[in-house]
């Protein structure tokens, strides 16, 4: 029998070659970008929808509190508790919550970061007028939909 030598076999070393690692890794960053996007955005809209039903809540009260008592749009109400205020009436007649109330006169901010404004705080607003504003309407969309007949 010949003793014939084995064909030497070049074996590829197994694992992952640099270029390889470097794609995978690209590609995952580009993933993880894309979502942090996604994110930002729905947290923007979440932002947005909290403050339009802080909004919503508040013109709801003051046309409830108008209406339970009698007042006429562009009227003023009964000084109450030592205040004309239409806002701290809502609060101590328990229509809007302490949170809400501290959001709306400026304590605290709006969901996305702005201010709430009153155009005159002892005055219930025109039909089609919001008792309170907020100051990212214009710029970030926190405004609420020129349909609404509030």
């Amino acid at each position: 029998m010949k003793n014939t030598p084995k064909r030497c076999r070049h074996r590829h070393p197994s694992g992952v070659t640099l270029l390889e690692l470097s794609i995978v890794i690209t590609v995952l960053l580009a993933m993880i970008s894309v979502l942090f996007i996604g994110a930002r955005a729905w947290s923007r809209g979440a932002d947005r929808a909290a403050c339009i039903m802080i909004q919503r809540n508040v013109q709801i009260s003051v046309r409830s509190y108008q209406n339970l008592y009698g007042y006429n749009p562009g009227s003023i109400p009964m000084a109450d508790g030592g205040t004309q205020s239409i806002a701290q009436h809502l609060l101590d007649k328990g229509y809007i919550s302490p949170e809400c109330f501290a959001t709306i006169t400026g304590t605290e901010l709006c969901p996305g970061g702005g201010t709430y404004s009153i155009d005159q705080i002892d005055v219930f607003p025109p039909m089609g007028t919001v008792y309170a504003r907020c100051s990212f309407e214009t710029t970030r969309r926190h405004s609420l939909d020129a349909g609404v007949d509030w």
